[in-house]
């Protein structure tokens, strides 16, 4: 566990203020939920909840059989990280972190679309949860089929996280 330096009283409430340096860090924003853990050792850990990530299996499975229909680099990621990729280019993106330009699409909620990527956010009770991502296979370009595909795909795991 890495020390802040940083020191914060609990109010009368209860309530600790999690320092804005740390929020931005961690891409904390307003409303989003944390979990809390509890140690052996008296430590109290806070962690930004993942809904997505409970649907890892699953995101996998719709990565790699889309990738195999596709031939593309398909990815699915929750709104910090990506959390499955398959395809050729899998391992280059694998366990990466969300950069700010598809985390600034998957806030905006409004799919994405050039000649050579595909991002369609997945859209939650109407929270962006995260994204699917396609690359095309070699030079090609995408087209409406793919669309199709990322469109599918985030549907049916926005539709897991509500059941």
């Amino acid at each position: 566990m890495k020390a802040t330096g940083i020191v914060r009283r609990i109010d009368d409430l209860g309530r600790v203020v999690v320092p804005k340096e740390i929020r931005r860090v961690l891409r904390i924003r307003e409303g989003d939920p944390l979990e809390i853990y509890t140690s052996n050792t008296g430590e109290v850990i806070l962690k930004k909840y993942s809904p997505i990530n409970e649907l890892s299996q699953f995101a996998g499975e719709y990565a790699e059989t889309a990738s195999k229909i596709l031939g593309g680099t398909i990815i699915v990621s929750d709104t910090d990280q990506i959390i499955a990729a398959s395809g050729s280019e899998k391992k280059e993106y694998s366990d990466k972190r969300v950069d700010s330009e598809l985390d600034k699409i998957i806030q905006s909620k409004n799919r994405y679309l050039n000649e050579s990527k595909i991002v369609v956010p997945i859209v939650s009770q109407g929270d962006p949860i995260g994204s699917i991502t396609i690359l095309p296979k070699d030079d090609k370009t995408l087209g409406e089929a793919e669309l199709k595909v990322a469109e599918v795909g985030a549907s049916f795991l926005a539709r897991q996280m509500e059941n």
